[in-house]
């Protein structure tokens, strides 16, 4: 294990006893939902998972430790605000260790730290991806390149809405990272079911994803997977109405001089007001949905590992 790692004694167990194990960030504690939904939310993550087989492990910084799993104080620390943790990705780790800082992990920081202490298999919401604009601007999220460069599946509802989807999919191509869509033959858009872009991979159980994850490393084929699952039918928001509120919500944005790392926050409070909260049920409903069928993939991942 890396010196400046820290795993909960309930997630050290389980991987040296072969229990299946389920990585979850943390910024979608801190910056992705409102007190206290997000309490509730991250704690109602970790029991869903169990409740499918598998072990939850939360990740996060916190003085400087790299924490792979947290206990119910440290989760309501993050929730309440009172770490003032910082959004941490790869550029951040370092600098957050160094100076003994609090970090919410995004996708590419809890692959890093998941990565780290030996999980194969991560849940979260929506990955970051290419903006919109990003021809000017060269707005490109870092999960792209660690998803293209460390062993962890993302189970994930596609990429966030507010995103470029057809550029995410291409730079994701361009990389050579698997998109296998669970039981659809679209990559989902986060709030919606539908995107309108077909995907070359589909997958309609656990045991199959788990043979071509094994597969994949199995021949040293560096990088990660998604598993691209979508939002369930009852949340889901149609393309149309959610395009012409996240244009309104850039519009603003642009505005306010909103750039970088706030962006995404901003964007999901703000579509949250637009829906009147409808769309923060779907990111609940959408990130639930994604951690247990991560919970049921880590356990058929890790039943065909014994054998």
């Amino acid at each position: 294990m890396n010196r400046y790692l820290d795993v909960s004694s309930e997630v050290a167990n389980a991987l040296q006893t072969g229990l299946p194990v389920v990585a979850l960030e943390s910024t979608i504690i801190s910056h992705g939902m409102p007190w206290p939904r997000n309490l509730e939310t991250a704690l109602m993550l970790e029991e869903a998972i169990r409740e499918q087989g598998a072990v939850p492990a939360t990740i996060a910084i916190i003085q400087g430790r790299l924490k792979a799993g947290l206990s119910k104080e440290e989760i309501r620390a993050l929730a309440d605000g009172s770490l003032r943790p910082q959004k941490a990705s790869r550029r951040d780790i370092p600098v957050l260790v160094a100076r003994n800082g609090n970090g919410s992990t995004t996708v590419a920081g809890t692959m890093i730290i998941a990565n780290l202490a030996g999980i194969k298999i991560f849940a979260t919401g929506g990955i970051g991806g290419v903006h919109r604009g990003a021809e000017q601007t060269w707005d490109v999220s870092a999960d792209l390149e660690e998803l293209a460069q460390t062993e962890v599946a993302v189970v994930c509802a596609g990429a966030k809405a507010i995103l470029d989807l057809p550029k995410t999919m291409e730079y994701l191509e361009t990389k050579g990272v698997p998109v296998i869509g669970f039981r659809t033959s679209e990559l989902p858009a986060f709030y919606s079911r539908e995107s309108g872009i077909p995907l070359n991979f589909r997958c309609d159980n656990e045991e199959e994803i788990a043979r071509i994850l094994h597969a994949k490393w199995n021949l040293c084929l560096s990088g990660g997977v998604i598993i691209a699952n979508p939002v369930p039918e009852t949340y889901s928001i149609e393309v149309s109405r959610i395009d012409s509120l996240i244009s309104k919500a850039l519009l603003e944005a642009s505005e306010k001089g909103i750039k970088g790392a706030d962006v995404t926050p901003y964007l999901l409070a703000r579509i949250s007001d637009l829906t009147g909260g409808e769309s923060l049920e779907a990111n609940i409903a959408l990130v639930a949905n994604n951690a247990r069928l991560a919970a049921r993939i880590a356990c058929a991942y890790q039943r065909m590992q014994r054998h």
